[in-house]
Formats: structure tokens, sequence, C-alpha cells
């Protein structure tokens, strides 16, 4: 399994957010963009107090006390990594440094950067879909959009205005846990079908923010402690050539302009 297949999902902007909450929130940050592309935007930043920072899915909004919000989407390359003091000087393409006394956080390769108003916010968050990561999620929105298309399910749990925050890898290892062949229509799954992918779906991007990590699979089947498993374990299916559980040969299909791995014995048609 190649590591760089494992993109920034909705468990990673969340443990972010909670991250810059924690060492940043409530205190004035100075800020600068040493690459130069975000320039006037951390000028405008600099000196300025972090209310908070918050997910909503793969995005990143970060509000301050001037009424401005940074709008951060990591895209599959971005970083927004932490450097303790004494911050050493940035190191690549640094879009934009936030740091304090104590720590700075470098921002590198984002697909989107900049700053916009409460109301654009809004905007943005009123095409995502519900965020199993958020108390306010709308399950039974997500469920109606599922009832009512007859898209395959590895396309619909991809889209992000339907469920906000899972990418590829997830998206394999929920269908999989679940027993859903990922062709089939979305409006054939039954409530209790859909209640098991909603709640794995939880579960799953909890696991993921508390670790920094993807890992799904069940540390009594692998012997060891989720912390103690090597990467080769930590998936039952995505980008594997036979099945973690079963041991049954994977097979690849491209749905949702995507390849999906599932296994055909576990997930049956």
């Amino acid at each position: 399994m190649r590591q760089t297949d494992l993109m920034p999902e909705g468990h990673t902007i969340h443990r972010l957010a909670r991250q810059l909450n924690d060492s940043l929130a409530g205190n004035p940050v100075l800020a600068s963009s040493p690459q130069g592309r975000f320039a006037e935007g951390a000028e405008r930043l600099d000196g300025l107090t972090l209310l908070s920072a918050e997910a909503w899915g793969k995005y990143l909004f970060c509000e301050f006390d001037s009424g401005d919000v940074l709008h951060v989407h990591l895209g599959l390359i971005g970083k927004f990594r932490s450097r303790k003091a004494p911050v050493p000087d940035p190191v690549g393409q640094v879009r934009l440094r936030l740091q304090n006394e104590a720590i700075a956080w470098d921002l590198s390769g984002p697909t989107r950067c900049e700053l916009i108003s409460p109301s654009e916010q809004e905007q943005i968050v009123g095409r995502l879909g519900a965020d199993p990561l958020r108390s306010d999620a709308d399950v039974s929105a997500a469920q109606a959009k599922f009832a009512s298309s007859r898209q395959a399910v590895g396309a619909l749990v991809l889209d992000q205005s339907v469920i906000a925050g899972i990418g590829n890898v997830y998206r394999a290892e929920l269908l999989f846990l679940c027993g859903i062949h990922p062709a089939r229509p979305s409006n054939s799954l039954t409530e209790s079908e859909f209640a098991l992918l909603w709640s794995e779906t939880v579960r799953l991007l909890r696991i993921g923010e508390r670790m920094g990590r993807i890992v799904t699979t069940d540390p009594a089947e692998i012997g060891v402690t989720r912390s103690r498993m090597i990467a080769e374990d930590r998936l039952y299916a995505y980008h594997r050539e036979v099945c973690k559980r079963c041991g049954s040969s994977i097979e690849v299909l491209k749905i949702g302009g995507r390849p999906i791995w599932f296994c055909p014995s576990c997930q049956p048609a």
C-alpha cells in the first residue's frame, strides 16, 4: 500500500482544527507568507486574534476578531504542519505561517487559501452535506439523498454535498465493513443498511481524528492495538490485492471518477 495514496480526509481537518484551537486560539497571532503568494492576506491577519478554528468535511475555517475568515482546503497534497519553539525558518513553499511564542503552523500546497466573509463561509457550508464528526450533522438529509438517488453507492458516498469528509480510502473501507457492493444503487439500501453505514462512518472518522491516521481494521483480528499496527495491517480492502478478512482477490471498479477496491466475497452484488 502506498502511503502517498492516503490523502487528507475529514478526520485530518477536524484534528487540525482542534490542534489550532488548542495552540493558537484566544490570542493574537503573527502571520506571514514566506512563499509570497498569500502576502496580502497574511498582512491583513498579522496581529489579529484567532477566535476559533472549525472543520466542515474537508474544509477548514479560521475566524479572526476582525471578522475575516481564513478558508483552507488542503486538496491532495496540502499540509498544515506545526513547528514548536524555537521556531525554525520556513522550509519549502510555505504559503502561510501562523505563530505565537510557543508554536508556528506552516501551510503548504493547499488547493485553497483565502480570506472570506462570514456570509461567504455560509454559502460554502450550504453546499456541503452532513459532516459525521459534527454534532449538528443532518443525518436525515443525507439519508433522504440516498433514498432518492439511483447513483451507485460508491459514487454518492464521495459526493461532498451528501456526506462531507469522506475520501477514497474511507469510501472503500466503509463499504467493505458494511458489506455493501460499491455499484449498488443508493436507493436500494435499507434503513438498517444506511444506519450501519452512517454509524461506521462516525466511528472510523473519530478513530482517525484521534490517531491522526486512517485505521479501519479491528485490533482483535490483527492481534495488536491500533497504535502498534504497521501500515500493511491498517486497512481491509483499499489498495490491497487480497482481502484482509477472507483472503479473496480484491477487485477494482472505477466509480465516481475514481478507483474503488472491494472484496466480491465480503461485498456481494
